[in-house]
């Protein structure tokens, strides 16, 4: 058989800090033959494609990519033992900017630049030639890369706009600004490498939170090992003060963990032997033993790394709007600047040496930089700042969705309430209430559903014998469970389906309506189409499900909650957390429900993850509640890893203010644009000043973007987005 020679093949790319770069990378590699599924991840500096070895090498990609001007290298270290690669650990050496090749080019040029000021003061004579060789040392790397670009599919990149500026200047003897506007583009270009340092920093650190080494007791041996090296069903021992190494579960002790740098959740949370832990986690004050359930490349952490990953590699739609306006942008401000050049004197009998000059300026203004980073900046520092904050989101469409919703649908079980109902009352028409609950318990007994679960556990509590169950089980969704007992066909079901049976009398409707009323869940037990009894249960609201929905009241959203439960219990949860609600949905008509508020504006839709996946696709975007859960990690378009109603409205904050910082950077970038523009065509501004704008709006528009991993998900948004 043949052997398969693909590969996929992951690098971390150094000196790609814009979204220009990326598409300079991906045209160049799309052309080399077997390379396929190219994927450039801006905010973490990563490339990932797949790769026909037998076709083209793996060296031959890192030299296409060195030729474009940057340097890859590995992005994960060999495990041993085939163990999963886990995620790499930032270095050091990524902070010290003078380290790199753009730090070298800057040191090296502005040496250059001072030498011929020197010369320039000393040597008049000699200052030109001195200039233009201090311009050129700058000017060499930036045009290979230019060259190269163009060889490659990249012919209008801000590399061209650079080399043709800087030669133009020199032939026209302004030596002194080619080698000033040379040494800003450097320093400029630094800059941005440090800024997007900054921005990859937030992810990075979560890899941080995971501690390096664990220790596992093996035969009543503890000892350290490699975290990587721990397996599943493995016991480590976290003392206080250290961090939980990987998932797992309390085998031994009692203890409280502050989850804060995995879930964002401020209060510490009591642990006890059953209790789940996340990697992470610190343990606060007692020794806990931990069942590992997952190992280091599965666990909370590196879940939510990945799944940050993809969310920065996938663009937002202003973004993909951003992409294809500077396709056309680049090309265009060149034709602009040509005219710039040879209308005033063809047309006008201007001086040929000043609007050159003037033309050339305009071509350095008309860089898109800032205009292409404003908005992958912002999505990137949004993104990373919600997982900081417990506040995971897939993608840049869903951060941008959320901040434009104008309803919020919430599911009932799991989500507003604890989603752990117990029985409260017990109605027995027919022998007595424990009877009735051990026949309704061997009904739901395998049963996933919370009240089924709740019914079970309250037989359990009270230690009664359940009677033996003889098959024949079916389930009608959203109406009744039914088993085979020794009496015939038990069904545990809704108010609805006995209605349907014409199984109420009078009587007994009217103590179900009570039951109701009182905000209980009712659920009738029939033996075939006889009632014998009812049960009924309680699902408490959670803590802070009235300030969630409070909040995003005060944000201009309308909240609803969508159930399958009855009336009156709906009304009676509702009106206790001050929301509408749309009660009796089967799981067809909650899509319906959907689909209908839709027609109104953009909505989310909240649920546990578990039985709300159709209505969580169905929404404009769909918000998983869960505390790291696959479930929650893994549907939706978000997920609240604190597992609290108040996360929405966090969740449209950081959206908002992603919004709105999008906006300023795209203002930001096209107004100084413009005003400089205005300023070169009248004469005022220089070369050196027309780099400067756009290396200066380069800055501003980066650091605007990193204040966003400042936010706060407590602080308050304005109402309207």
């Amino acid at each position: 058989m043949p052997v398969d020679s693909n590969v996929a093949l992951k690098l971390r790319v150094e000196g790609m800090d814009c979204g220009a770069c990326a598409l300079k990378i991906e045209n160049g590699l799309k052309r080399l033959p077997g390379v396929s599924d190219i994927s450039v991840n801006v905010g973490l500096g990563t490339l990932s494609l797949a790769l026909d070895e037998d076709r083209t090498a793996r060296s031959a990609v890192e030299a296409r990519i060195r030729a474009l001007g940057y340097t890859p290298s590995p992005t994960e270290r060999e495990l041993p033992d085939g163990l999963a690669a886990a995620p790499l650990r930032p270095r050091a050496a990524t902070d010290l900017w003078w380290r790199t090749s753009k730090g070298r080019l800057v040191i090296g040029t502005g040496v250059l630049l001072g030498l011929a000021y020197g010369v320039a003061t000393l040597v008049p004579e000699y200052a030109a030639a001195a200039y233009v060789a201090a311009a050129l040392f700058g000017l060499l790397p930036i045009l290979r890369r230019a060259v190269a670009g163009t060889r490659h599919g990249t012919p209008f990149g801000i590399e061209t706009l650079m080399s043709v500026a800087a030669i133009g200047a020199i032939a026209i003897g302004e030596s002194a600004e080619a080698a000033v506007v040379v040494f800003l583009f450097a320093v400029g270009e630094l800059l941005e490498n440090v800024a997007a340092g900054r921005a990859r920093a937030g992810i990075e650190a979560l890899v941080d939170l995971v501690p390096r080494v664990a220790r596992r007791e093996r035969g009543g041996v503890v000892s350290e090992v490699a975290v990587e090296a721990l397996e599943i069903g493995d016991v480590v021992v976290v003392r206080p003060g250290d961090r939980v190494p990987s998932d797992g579960e309390v085998s031994e002790g009692s203890s409280e963990v502050d989850e804060a740098p995995v879930t964002g959740e401020s209060v510490p949370v009591l642990k006890e032997p059953g209790s789940m832990v996340h990697a992470g986690s610190i343990n606060a004050n007692g020794v806990l033993k931990v069942r590992i359930t997952r190992t280091a490349a599965d666990n909370t952490i590196a879940r939510i790394i990945h799944l940050v990953e993809e969310a920065q590699g996938s663009k937002a739609p202003t973004a993909r709007f951003i992409d294809r306006f500077s396709a056309y942008y680049t090309p265009g401000a060149m034709v602009v600047s040509a005219l710039v050049i040879v209308l005033p004197p063809l047309f006008f009998g201007a001086e040929w040496w000043t609007w050159v000059y003037r033309g050339l300026a305009t071509l350095l203004i008309a860089c898109p930089c800032a205009l292409v980073i404003s908005t992958p900046a912002a999505i990137a520092s949004g993104l990373a700042a919600g997982a900081r904050n417990g506040l995971l989101v897939k993608g840049g469409a869903a951060l941008e969705t959320l901040g434009k919703v104008r309803t919020v649908a919430f599911d009932k079980t799991g989500t507003l309430t604890l989603g752990k109902p117990r029985v409260t009352d017990i109605i027995a028409l027919d022998g007595d209430e424990a009877g009735l609950l051990a026949r309704a318990a061997a009904v739901e007994k395998g049963s996933g559903h919370p009240l089924g679960t709740a019914i079970v556990e309250a037989a359990a509590a009270r230690g009664l014998m359940l009677p033996a169950s003889f098959g024949g089980a079916a389930a009608i969704p959203g109406k009744a469970v039914t088993a085979r007992l020794r009496e015939g066909f038990v069904s545990v079901g809704s108010p609805r389906h006995a209605a349907e049976r014409d199984a109420l009398s009078p009587e007994f409707g009217a103590r179900l309506d009570a039951l109701e009323g009182a905000g209980r869940t009712a659920v009738v037990v029939l033996s075939g189409n006889r009632a014998i009894g009812a049960i009924g249960l309680r699902d408490e609201p959670r803590e802070d499900a009235s300030q969630g929905i409070a909040d995003l009241k005060g944000l201009g959203i309308r909240t609803v909650m969508l159930t399958g439960d009855n009336r009156r219990t709906a009304d009676a949860i509702a009106g206790g957390l001050g929301l509408e609600a749309t009660a009796e949905l089967l799981p067809d008509a909650k899509l319906a429900e959907i689909a209908s508020l839709r027609a109104h504006g953009g909505v989310a839709m909240v649920g546990d993850g578990i039985n709300d996946a159709p209505a969580l696709a169905a929404a404009s975007v769909g918000v998983a509640m869960g505390g790291g859960t696959d479930v929650a990690l893994e549907t939706a378009d978000a997920a609240l890893l604190k597992n609290r109603v108040a996360g929405v409205a966090e969740l449209v904050r950081l959206s908002r203010a992603t919004l709105g910082n999008i906006r300023q950077n795209i203002a930001i970038a096209l107004g100084l644009k413009g005003i400089f523009l205005i300023t070169t065509l009248s004469g005022v501004t220089t070369l050196w000043m027309a780099i400067l704008a756009d290396t200066g709006a380069t800055v501003l528009v980066t650091a605007n973007a990193l204040r966003l991993l400042r936010f706060g998900g407590a602080r308050r948004g304005p109402r309207k987005a």
